[in-house]
């Protein structure tokens, strides 16, 4: 049993000396570049007049009074 423990620990300390004894730093994370690539231009936020939730003004839904909702079952409904 002394012996196999031996053999363990001596593979172990060969790896590690074989490996640098370090592991690489994992590289930085990428920050997005400001020019081109982007999401765009910032959107608006409106708010849903039935329930108050905020949302882009791209992805809003409109009444004909020009009124704004997140989904077609407020604008049903109608403001609060």
């Amino acid at each position: 049993m002394k012996v196999l423990l031996l053999v363990v620990v001596l593979l172990a300390l060969l790896w590690l000396l074989r490996s640098g004894g370090h592991h690489d730093a994992p590289a930085p994370p990428r920050q997005r570049s400001r020019r081109g690539g982007g999401a765009g231009a910032p959107v608006p936020m409106i708010a849903c007049v039935h329930c108050g939730l905020h949302l882009p003004r791209d992805e809003a839904l409109f009444d004909v009074a020009g009124r704004s909702y997140c989904s077609e079952a407020h604008r049903l409904v109608g403001p609060r």
